[in-house]
């Protein structure tokens, strides 16, 4: 848990998830791609899923990512894109005892000079899990109509994800 890596992924999904209310959740929201669900993930430094969260298309990644960070095991360094770019998520890392590692916005004003780019490069492994898992035909195209269902499906090949190991 030296590294840990965290990023999202938009899922669409299926026509017939979304259809009649229900009192339960579902995560499913509107976007510009339709109706479409997103898989926050975070991922150690071999490249294995340790938490995630699902949440409905439309919800940006610094939104959920303080609940993503605050269920992470102490790690030394918290590695993310751009997308992740707020001083409260800076300043939540640096309180759990990690060093961010989350370039700047292009048009920021403090500039990347602090940055780890040796380590940015590491990224690609979570973008490697979110390719994995999307091998599994149930989370590429939604089909559950439940978050709890949909999260079950995801626990599962995350699972699968750790059998080589």
């Amino acid at each position: 848990m030296k590294w840990e890596f965290i990023d999202g992924s938009i899922v669409k999904a299926h026509q017939h998830s979304s259809g009649a209310a229900c009192e339960q959740e579902t995560a499913i929201g509107k976007s510009v791609a339709g109706n479409t669900s997103k898989i926050h993930m975070a991922v150690d430094a071999c490249g294995l899923p340790i938490h995630f969260s699902v949440t409905g298309g439309e919800v940006h990644d610094c939104k959920e990512a303080p609940k993503l960070v605050a269920e992470l095991p102490k790690g030394d360094y918290i590695v993310a894109d751009r997308g992740y770019d707020s001083e409260a998520l800076r300043l939540q890392i640096k309180d759990k005892g990690a060093v961010p590692v989350i370039p700047r916005k292009k048009n920021s004003t403090r500039g990347n000079d602090e940055m780890d780019w040796c380590l940015y490069k590491y990224r690609h492994l979570v973008e490697n899990v979110f390719a994995r898992l999307k091998h599994f035909r149930a989370i590429a195209t939604r089909y559950d109509k439940l978050k709890r269902n949909f999260e079950g499906s995801i626990a599962l090949a995350c699972a699968f994800l750790w059998l080589p190991m």
